[in-house]
């Protein structure tokens, strides 16, 4: 395998602005060490994408029984959206998914008109993608899209300096759902104690377990080898049971965020040039520093 990075554009230099001038999101700290590693901003891109996901109170319960008393099919506890239980919120995380794909594959396709080699991603990836696309000048375009880098500029720099380069923006998205049945009503009773409630235990893991396939899978998809992750978020919420009325249902929405990365060279080392000393200029970061070591 080459010890130089892959080319990953998809357009030449034409795609530059007019007059050579170009917008950035990136820091200056930023700036400086993409130069370091042989890149170089070229322009701001944006992509958005607006999907209308449908009625999400089309879930159902199977921890419940329907207004005619009657047992409801056996199904899971706990539903995740990733299984395709029946019911279960899949739709609504598949098209989370469509829109997040779409506003970054539009983003990269900025990119490729202005001649980048990948892009700097700022704010947050729910509908819209904004960042910054970058090229390391002199590489050879067309062979692959731009990648997607979600981690800052001098994460970036320490990556390609071991003989990593970004693949894209890996995401996991699950939710879960669980009816607070009567061991759970039981559990949470306030004479009950500090005892476990195993139904809740049951729902944040199997939602967790479910984002982290989901992750892989994307990670896949790049063909990269692992991931770094930026952000990992779980967000639990209670909602009326669409099936009992007076009862609870509890959802947990896990989200996984991060870079997917693939090796270009086995030497452990960037043949672009010396190694850059990195320090945080931050006081605080600096003292966190130096308490851990």
């Amino acid at each position: 395998m080459s010890d130089e990075p892959p080319a990953v554009a998809g357009a030449g230099e034409a795609g530059a602005r007019p007059g050579g001038t170009w917008g950035s999101a990136l820091t200056a700290a930023e700036f400086a060490i993409i130069r370091g590693v042989g890149f170089e901003p070229v322009g701001q891109v944006f992509g958005a994408a607006v999907y209308a996901a449908g009625d999400a109170r089309g879930y159902d319960c199977p921890g419940a029984r329907g207004s005619s008393g009657a047992a409801m099919p056996a199904q899971p506890a706990t539903q995740v959206s990733g299984r395709g239980d029946p019911g279960s919120f899949g739709l609504l995380v598949e098209a989370m998914y469509q829109a997040r794909l779409t506003a970054i594959d539009r983003m990269t396709a900025e990119c490729s008109g202005l001649g980048g080699h990948g892009v700097f991603p700022r704010g947050g990836l729910e509908f819209t993608a904004v960042g910054t696309a970058v090229r390391a000048p002199g590489a050879p375009h067309g062979r692959r899209a731009p990648f997607t880098c979600g981690m800052s500029g001098q994460a970036f720099a320490r990556l390609v300096m071991t003989g990593w380069v970004p693949a894209g923006l890996a995401v996991g998205i699950s939710i879960g759902s669980r009816h607070d049945d009567r061991p759970t009503a039981r559990q949470t009773r306030q004479w009950s104690g500090n005892v476990e409630v195993a139904g809740w235990t049951e729902l944040v893991s199997q939602s967790r377990h479910d984002a982290r396939h989901r992750l892989e899978d994307d990670v896949r998809r790049f063909g990269a080898e692992g991931a770094v992750i930026a952000d990992m978020q779980m967000r639990a919420r209670e909602r009326d049971c669409p099936v009992m009325p007076g009862r609870r249902d509890h959802v947990v929405e896990v989200t996984l965020t991060g870079t997917a990365i693939a090796r270009f060279s086995r030497t452990g080392q960037c043949r672009a040039g010396p190694a850059l000393a990195v320090m945080s200029l931050d006081p605080q970061s600096r003292q966190a520093a130096r308490i851990s070591i």
